[in-house]
């Protein structure tokens, strides 16, 4: 999956689940503010200024001897922060733009004197040296090093995760190393995983610069790598130290990435923020038109979801996996096709459509949730079916070996109920999936 650069800002809202976060109101900054302008006064949350820590007196860290010429603003310019709340391995997510000109948001993160630089050949031209530098200024104990790996879905395998930990034993990288991922979801993934295996684990933070990453993948310690049976088949989880959304990042992201983003930010309106949903279906021109106060609630509400879930169900016994909503569909057409040919979020739109079908053959939702489904990811120029050369059989057999599998069953995360409703269940009429799978394959 092709992981150019990119990253995002949330604005403002309040969930009607607040169970296990706590958020940090943002700085009434304009975008922010326009953002609340286009949110039900009733969600509307009551913005005050967020201080910036100070800097600590003592560090362990570098300056870069190449650094760029620049100094960090006057005044933090962080929005908003989410926590994710588990325990003592709880973790702040950082949302704004130009967060990346901010040393002290990533170098407080940072244990021990030696980071690695986890990225891709498309960010690494555009962020490497922008994080070295913010990892390193007025920190000359602390050295950086990186190792650039290729870009895509494809390469999600254990040769690519073998280059990172060649790198860290290479390099004589401690258990007080820090690892960064600077990249989409398929650098976090990886590089967490990394992070969770090297030395029987060492800290990680998350940089994500894809839309995708921002609202999902790098919120909540899911990492792996795919297996050429099926995906993400092979990874742990294993918490970050910190996720850094620099918003401004998302400027570099092609319109097809964002789209791909957008597959995620719907999911959590379907199965569980029916308020964000109906908040989308107003306001997609405006996301896929990248206006920030749009793009900067959209992340933040996101997030919020997410680390509601997670701080309920961290390993996904239950809870968490009704956040897999479109994905056992979604991750049979990415298998079946071959990785990289669609993006995630693609594979996941098409995924969700089907999950809508099969919802309402079972009698579980009206027909108006299935065609707003389909509605607002058409709108968003996603797909809606799957490709062609996916068959009712080639779904089947990869279904087959999804992660959800529990004693041969095939459990599906479906809508239930009114609009933000959903199950996770193996108790399902099977002919309703055999019928969705007929009116979506070749054969």
């Amino acid at each position: 999956m092709a992981a150019a650069a990119s990253s995002l800002l949330a604005a403002a809202a309040s969930s009607s689940s607040r169970a296990a976060i706590s958020v940090s109101r943002p700085r009434a900054a304009s975008a922010a503010a326009a953002a609340a302008a286009s949110i039900p006064s009733s969600s509307r949350p009551s913005f005050t200024p967020l201080r910036a820590s100070p800097a600590r007196a003592l560090r362990s860290r570098v300056v870069a001897s190449a650094a760029p010429a620049m100094e960090p603003p006057a005044v933090s310019r962080v929005s908003t922060v989410v926590d994710v709340d588990l325990g003592d391995r709880s973790y702040p997510i950082y949302i704004g733009p130009g967060l990346l000109d901010e040393p002290d948001l990533l170098q407080r993160h940072v244990i021990g004197k030696r980071v690695l630089v986890v990225t891709n050949t498309t960010v690494a031209p555009l962020y490497l040296e922008k994080v070295t530098w913010a990892l390193t200024h007025q920190n000359p104990n602390v050295s950086v090093e990186s190792v650039i790996l290729p870009d895509g879905e494809k390469y999600k395998d254990m040769d690519t995760l073998m280059k990172v930990l060649d790198k860290a034993v290479e390099s004589r990288l401690d258990r007080r190393c820090t690892l960064v991922a600077l990249g989409g979801g398929v650098i976090g993934d990886m590089c967490g995983f990394a992070a969770a295996i090297f030395l029987r684990g060492v800290n990680f933070i998350q940089i994500p610069t894809t839309l995708m990453a921002q609202v999902d993948s790098s919120v909540g310690g899911k990492t792996g790598i795919n297996h050429p049976l099926g995906k993400n088949l092979v990874g742990s989880f294993y918490q970050p130290q910190c996720v850094l959304i620099d918003t401004e990042t998302l400027n570099t992201l092609p319109d097809r990435e964002l789209a791909s983003g957008v597959a995620e930010v719907v999911k959590y309106g379907l199965i569980r923020d029916a308020p964000f949903f109906e908040w989308q279906e107003k306001n997609m021109a405006a996301i896929l038109a990248r206006e920030p106060s749009a793009l900067t609630y959209a992340i933040k509400r996101s997030c919020e979801n997410k680390a509601e879930v997670v701080a309920q169900d961290e390993k996904e016994s239950g809870l968490r996996a009704t956040l897999n909503l479109g994905h056992t569909f979604g991750h049979a057409i990415e298998t079946g096709l071959g990785y990289g040919e669609w993006l995630h979020g693609e594979a996941v739109a098409a995924g969700t459509v089907m999950a809508a079908d099969m919802s309402y053959r079972l009698g579980w939702i009206d027909e108006s949730i299935k065609k707003r489904t389909f509605d607002i990811l058409d709108q968003a120029k996603l797909p809606v079916t799957p490709p062609k050369g996916m068959t009712v059989e080639k779904f089947k057999n990869i279904m087959a070996v999804d992660k959800k599998v529990a004693d041969g069953l095939l459990r599906l995360i479906l809508l239930k109920g009114p609009l933000g409703g959903c199950v996770f269940t193996g108790e399902y009429d099977r002919k309703a999936l055999d019928e969705t799978l007929r009116a979506f394959c070749d054969n």
